[in-house]
């Protein structure tokens, strides 16, 4: 009997890290790890509901988790590794500035958000694209839209 409800309990512990929100794995602090996320936003944090960026808050709005091809073709990772993210929708002003005076998307308003996280990495990559971006390779090769991308880690 003791057996049988410890393998029930294991089964349920198992079981409780799927039943979090898709976007949990970004949820917390990060701190600014590749040379553009050093020089331009520094570290930044994810709410349920909000981004920080070098201490300022902007709402977020997940859209939908993005699928290991779409994470190959963004941000060159292995679609073996073990990962997940989303797709953000966000409003960050054109002209707000963060770190060096620099903003994310020179003049245009940053649109959209896209995270991969793989273990304590977050890769991230923001588009100032009005209309959902577009994650595939044709759409990648020639798009205008793709701000930058940065690396995070734990």
């Amino acid at each position: 009997m003791k057996q049988a409800l410890r393998l029930a309990a294991a089964a349920l512990a198992a079981l409780l890290p799927c039943t979090t929100p898709a976007h949990a794995q970004e949820k917390g602090a990060w701190r600014a790890a590749s040379k553009t996320a050093r020089s331009l936003t520094g570290d930044l944090a994810f709410s349920d509901i909000k981004i920080a960026i070098n201490f300022a808050s902007f709402p977020i709005a997940q859209i939908r988790a993005l699928t290991p091809a779409e994470a190959v073709t963004l941000f060159h990772t292995d679609e073996a590794s073990p990962g997940a993210g989303n797709l953000f929708r966000l409003s960050i002003p054109g002209d707000k500035k963060f770190l060096h005076k620099n903003t994310l998307c020179g003049s245009e308003e940053t649109q959209w958000a896209v995270t991969w996280v793989e273990g304590r990495t977050l890769q991230l990559a923001f588009f100032s694209t009005a209309t959902m971006p577009s994650l595939t390779p044709e759409a990648l090769a020639s798009n205008t839209t793709l701000c930058g991308t940065f690396t995070y880690v734990r």
